[in-house]
C-alpha cells in the first residue's frame, strides 16, 4: 500500500457520525481522555471515512462533547475500502493489547512529571516496587520478605 500524505481537516464534532456497530466498549475511558485533552490539547486525530463516520477516535469524540469541543482534527481515509476501514476500525484498537510496560522505565519516568498522572489512568506498577538505584525489581509481599530473626540451637538442657 501506498503511504501518501496525511491531509488533517477539522470537522464539526456535530457533522461526525459514531459507527453504530463499535465493538468497543469505551464509556470507561471517556474521563480519562477528557482529562487528556484538557490538560494536552487535541494531539490525535480522528480518522473517518469520506462520508464521516468514525473509523477511530471514538472514545476522543465523546470526550470532545462531554468537554464541549466544538471542532476536531480529522484524517479523511478515503484511501480505503469498506473491508479495510472495518478491519483498520479493530485493529487500531486491538495492536495496542500486546505492548507491555517496563516497569523501571515507567517508574523513572513518572518521577520526573510534575503532574497528576492518576488523572489519566491507574499508575500502579503491578504490585513491584522498582528500586531506581539499582535498577531490580522487587516483589512487595510483607509476607514472605526476608527477615532476620535470631535462630536458637535446641540443646535439651533446661534453663537455669
Amino acid at each position: 500500500m501506498e503511504n501518501k500524505k496525511m491531509n488533517i481537516v477539522y470537522k464539526k464534532v456535530k457533522d461526525l457520525i459514531p459507527y453504530e456497530n463499535n465493538p468497543r466498549n469505551n464509556d470507561g475511558a471517556v474521563d480519562y481522555v477528557a482529562k487528556s485533552i484538557k490538560e494536552f490539547g487535541f494531539k490525535v486525530p480522528c480518522v473517518v471515512s469520506s462520508d464521516g463516520v468514525l473509523i477511530t477516535g471514538h472514545t476522543r469524540l465523546k470526550a470532545c462533547k462531554k468537554l464541549g469541543i466544538d471542532e476536531v482534527p480529522c484524517i479523511v481515509a478515503d484511501d480505503l475500502t469498506e473491508n479495510q476501514i472495518k478491519a483498520f476500525r479493530i485493529a487500531d484498537n486491538k495492536v495496542s493489547e500486546y505492548s507491555t510496560w517496563d516497569n523501571h522505565k515507567l517508574a523513572e519516568e513518572l518521577a520526573d512529571i510534575d503532574l497528576d498522572m492518576d488523572m489519566f489512568g491507574d499508575f500502579e506498577l503491578d504490585d513491584e516496587i522498582v528500586d531506581l538505584d539499582s535498577g531490580e525489581e522487587e516483589e512487595d509481599d510483607r509476607y514472605t520478605k526476608k527477615t532476620n530473626i535470631p535462630q536458637y540451637e535446641i540443646t535439651g538442657k533446661k534453663p537455669d
